[in-house]
C-alpha cells in the first residue's frame, strides 16, 4: 500500500463532500448535513511540524463550527504532528489498523437463510442503514436523509452491500466509498448483535473486495480495530499501516 495515496485520498473524499479550511499544515473537514463528531476531522500535510499557534487555532475552527476538535491520519506520514497535539491537550481515541487485500482467503460460508444483495431500490437501500443503525447501536430508525445520503454515495460510484434474512430481515451491511485516483475505502461493515460471530462480517468484506475492484479500485484500503482485522484477516486482508484517531474535548 502506497501510504501517501490514502492520505491524498482522504482529502480529496473530505474535499469533495464536506465543507473544507485550511488552517496551517491542517486541512479541516466539517460535515454539511451531520453534528455526529466521528463525521467530521482535520488531516495534517504530509511530513508538517505544527506549532502550538497552529494547535490553537485548529481547536478554535472546531469550536466555531461546534464540533469536537479531531484528526484521523496516518502518524507515519507525519511523525511530528502527534507530540504537537498531546502538548495542545488532544487524547487518542484509538489506534486502527490499516489493511489491504492481498491474499484470496477461503470463501466465508454464509449461515444458512442469510443472503448478501446489493441494493437496488429504496427498500434496500433502508435495510443497509437500518442494519448499520442497529449495528452501531444509534438512536431511532434511519431517517429519510439517511437513506438519501446513501443513494448519493451510490450515484457517486461508491457501493454497498446488505446481509438480509430471506424473508426480509437486514442482518449486516457494509459500503465502500467512490474511487478516487484508484483508492476507494471499504468502510461501516456492521453485523446485528443476535447475528455476530457466523461469518456474516467476513462475508460482507469479501464481497466488498470484489464490488471495490469491479468499481474501478486498484488500491482498496480498510480501517479496523485488533478484534476486526482477525476477521477481515480470514478473507485475504493484511495489515500495511495504522491510522492514528485524537481528538480533544
Amino acid at each position: 500500500m502506497h501510504l501517501p495515496a490514502i492520505h491524498a485520498y482522504l482529502r480529496a473524499s473530505v474535499s469533495q463532500w464536506r465543507d473544507t479550511e485550511r488552517i496551517g499544515p491542517f486541512l479541516a473537514s466539517f460535515a454539511r448535513r451531520s453534528s455526529n463528531p466521528f463525521l467530521s476531522y482535520a488531516i495534517p500535510d504530509d511530513g508538517s511540524t505544527p506549532t502550538s499557534d497552529d494547535v490553537d487555532a485548529l481547536v478554535e475552527t472546531y469550536r466555531r463550527h461546534d464540533r469536537r476538535p479531531r484528526l484521523e491520519y496516518i502518524p507515519a506520514l507525519a511523525p511530528a504532528v502527534e507530540h504537537a497535539l498531546r502538548s495542545g491537550g488532544f487524547v487518542p481515541e484509538g489506534r486502527l489498523v490499516l489493511m489491504e487485500p492481498h491474499l484470496e482467503g477461503p470463501a466465508p460460508v454464509l449461515p444458512d437463510g442469510i443472503e448478501l444483495v446489493r441494493p437496488t431500490s429504496r427498500e434496500e437501500l433502508r435495510g443497509v442503514r437500518t442494519a448499520q443503525f442497529l449495528a452501531y447501536v444509534e438512536e431511532g430508525d434511519p431517517s429519510d436523509e439517511d437513506v438519501d445520503s446513501l443513494a448519493r454515495t451510490l450515484r457517486s460510484g461508491g457501493g454497498a452491500i446488505l446481509a438480509r434474512t430471506l424473508d426480509g430481515q437486514p442482518v449486516g451491511a457494509g459500503e465502500c466509498t467512490p474511487v478516487i485516483d484508484g483508492v476507494s475505502e471499504i468502510t461501516s461493515i456492521g453485523v446485528v448483535d443476535d447475528w455476530r460471530r457466523r461469518g456474516i462480517g467476513a462475508a460482507l468484506c469479501a464481497t466488498l473486495s470484489g464490488l471495490v475492484r469491479e468499481l474501478g479500485a486498484t488500491s482498496p484500503f480498510l480501517m479496523a480495530n485488533e478484534a476486526e482485522s482477525r476477521v477481515y484477516a480470514r478473507v485475504g486482508f493484511v495489515p500495511a499501516g495504522e491510522m492514528l484517531h485524537i481528538s480533544r474535548d
